[in-house]
């Protein structure tokens, strides 16, 4: 009889680690610790980003394969790309390469009075993915479209007690320091969004070493989509670019009307989020790579050997000839780089 259990036992565990849950199946065990209790149903993770144009898609085309390959137990979860319903690739060998890659495309769109400003359309998207993840995935991830991952992301599996992973802003372009006077920009915005600026946590930038008001990163978000984050940035950015003032504002400073958008995170996370269920990420997390070499910073940011995702902006348009000498980490993953990034076609 004993023995027969064992057999039994044996058998059942066989399965489970063949069938395996969330990302990547053989670490179902891991995986499962890390679901909420909320959404046991779900599975673990989906990875989704915004494309406006050729270049982005580029970019996720990158973004997909560095999941692939290094994502670890992620490595196979679904990627979403959603593009602006009026988008028309150049080159239609894009939508080959990330069906190969096995991404889903699907269509955003954003109301008609936000174009002007600088990425509503990652916006608002990001609100449909979150609403098309909810019932199916515990956790969401939106992302850049310039995000390369290079390690197993571990911490963006949130632990059950987190419903929020975040990163903050780069550097102080457009924050508000933290202890300080708010500011016209930024006293109008936490008017807008019904919240008080004394009531704000400190958060460091990564670049430039700056204490700022709470102030999120939106090329990096892992979200609960039952929470509903996503959708409420959206309505929040709406309260803002409709208002006047800030319209005024952003008419007069186009560093406002970049980051508009990204100001308008501050209200749903705050309402929506108590502060120990959020989690800051490491620095191993959207780091800048050449960061210095674009904005100015105190670090180099050319040193990966430890890094989970990296961020590369504009650099890969005109990169030095000798970047990939520059850089410190795995030769494998230089190489891997090296052999994508910096082209001008796939």
């Amino acid at each position: 009889m004993k023995k027969k259990v064992a057999f039994l036992s044996l058998v059942f565990v066989c399965i489970a680690v063949v069938l395996g849950i969330g990302c990547g199946g053989a670490e179902g065990e891991k995986q499962m610790s890390n679901r909420s209790e909320k959404t046991g149903e779900s599975d673990a993770v989906v990875f989704a980003t915004f494309a406006q144009d050729d270049e982005s898609l580029i970019h996720i085309v990158y973004l997909a394969e560095s999941i692939r390959e290094f994502g670890g137990i992620c490595k196979d979860a679904p990627i979403w790309v959603y593009l602006p319903d009026d988008f028309r690739a150049i080159d239609s060998g894009f939508y080959d390469r990330l069906e190969n890659l096995n991404v889903e495309m699907k269509t955003a769109t954003m109301p008609a009075d936000a174009g002007w400003f600088y990425y509503a359309g990652k916006t608002f998207a990001s609100g449909q993915a979150e609403a098309d993840a909810q019932g199916k995935f515990a956790v969401l991830v939106w992302l850049d479209e310039d995000t390369i991952f290079l390690r197993e992301p571990a911490d963006l599996l949130l632990k059950a007690n987190i419903d929020f992973a975040y990163r903050p802003i780069m550097h102080n372009r457009s924050g508000t320091l933290y202890g300080q006077p708010t500011g016209e920009f930024w006293g109008r915005i936490y008017k807008l969004l019904e919240l008080d600026p004394e009531k704000q946590f400190a958060m460091v930038t990564p670049a430039d070493r700056q204490t700022v008001r709470a102030y999120f990163n939106a090329g990096i978000l892992a979200v609960r989509p039952e929470i509903g984050i996503l959708r409420g940035w959206g309505e929040s950015f709406k309260t803002l670019y409709r208002d006047s003032t800030l319209a005024r504002m952003c008419r007069d400073d186009v560093e406002k009307r970049i980051f508009l958008h990204q100001t308008a995170l501050v209200g749903p996370v705050m309402h929506k989020v108590r502060k120990e269920r959020m989690t800051e990420l490491s620095g191993q997390y959207n780091y800048p790579i050449f960061f210095k070499k674009m904005y100015g910073a105190e670090n180099e940011f050319d040193d990966i050997s430890d890094v989970v995702t990296l961020r590369y902006d504009f650099y890969f348009r005109n990169p030095e000839p000798d970047w990939a000498e520059q850089l410190k980490g795995p030769d494998n993953v230089i190489a891997w780089m090296k052999s994508r990034l910096g082209k001008r076609q796939l």
